[in-house]
């Protein structure tokens, strides 16, 4: 016993001196030593397109007749849960009348607002050519199943007061704050009702918008835009003005949708454009149609660095049938599937990389 208590005196009075040296050195070189660095990376995820057609709402049916997505979303669920900030296109209205229609006029089930909610959906977006579809009434309840279920919005809005609080869409992430803006090409010639507010793409509309937004007080602009032609997949010439008209104006960030297919983007020093997110998901089974890209955007603020820092990931998913299965690519390489539901995925992922040029 008293060797072994003799060998724990030794270690004890070891280590006390070994802190005591360490307190020692780090008192002695702390003056002129740099400043420890802090920085934090902010992630954001973009999802494109979320369509409703006939099939899928009947997909998602229940027998109690209900409505559950969970099945369609559990793959990707994930991904934007872990994101600090989740955005997504909702080109739909919601109804509670019981009557759902598909294109071309979209009215769903009021559960799907429930399922963003349980997908980790923070903000949607409203600003598309199907927010009008339903009048009035589809844009108040579409609003409302929103904001029930505690999702932001923007880009449509219910009456002045909204417009007021959401047309410009401030928000903060990790000390980072954001301004957000959304704008659509066209409501597909459908009325906007009255007393009801959208953004349609305008130049001077966006420079005055914009034009409001204090940079003192807002670190990064990021703005949604809903245009493009249907299943172009490349951006076209309007597409690229409008980057360099944002640009110009300060935007940071710049997420489009609308083609129903991929398009391109682009990261550098002045931040990060998607001119197509494509499909999140829907019921259209052509080519490059059948799924789309989920775009991951980080943010490092840095302490030693005067601005933000930012790159960007496309995440390819694809819509797997029976359930409209949204599979990202760390799913659905290794999922069972049917031969031809094989053929589709693997034909999507290939057209996919050889459109965003990544090197397998």
């Amino acid at each position: 016993m008293n060797r072994v208590y003799h060998i724990f005196i030794v270690l004890t009075l070891l280590l006390m001196s070994g802190c005591q040296s360490a307190d020692t050195k780090t008192e002695k070189e702390s003056v002129g030593v740099e400043p420890i660095v802090k920085s934090d990376t902010i992630r954001l995820m973009f999802g494109g397109d979320l369509m409703q057609h006939i099939p899928q709402v009947r997909a998602a049916q229940t027998r109690d007749g209900g409505f559950d997505y969970s099945g369609s979303f559990e793959y990707v669920a994930p991904m934007f849960r872990e994101a600090d900030v989740a955005v997504i296109n909702l080109e739909t209205t919601l109804t509670t009348t019981g009557v759902y229609s598909g294109y071309p006029c979209f009215a769903s089930p009021i559960e799907l607002a429930e399922a963003m909610g349980d997908m980790g959906i923070d903000i949607a977006l409203l600003a598309n050519n199907h927010c009008c579809d339903k009048g009035a009434r589809g844009i108040d309840t579409t609003i409302e199943q929103l904001n029930r279920h505690d999702i932001l919005h923007t880009g449509a809005f219910a009456d002045v007061d909204d417009y007021d609080k959401n047309n410009i869409l401030y928000f903060n992430s990790k000390g980072v704050r954001f301004a957000l803006v959304n704008y659509t090409y066209g409501t597909n010639g459908m009325p906007v009702p009255r007393g009801k507010y959208v953004n349609i793409i305008d130049n001077e509309r966006i420079k005055r918008d914009i034009s409001t937004i204090n940079r003192d007080s807002v670190d990064c602009v990021i703005a949604c835009m809903h245009w493009g032609v249907e299943y172009q997949r490349y951006p076209n010439a309007e597409q690229k003005s409008l980057v360099d008209m944002l640009r110009t104006l300060g935007v940071d960030i710049i997420i489009g949708s609308h083609p129903h297919v991929i398009q391109t983007y682009e990261v550098d020093d002045n931040g990060v454009v998607f001119y197509s997110l494509g499909n999140f998901v829907s019921n259209q089974r052509k080519r490059y149609t059948n799924g789309g890209i989920m775009a991951e955007v980080s943010i490092v603020r840095c302490d030693t660095v005067p601005r933000l820092v930012y790159n960007a990931n496309a995440h390819p998913i694809h819509v797997v049938l029976p359930g409209y299965k949204i599979v990202p690519r760390h799913v659905g390489d290794t999922l069972t599937m049917s031969q031809s539901s094989r053929l589709m995925y693997d034909t999507f992922m290939a057209d996919t990389d050889r459109l965003l040029k990544v090197k397998q």
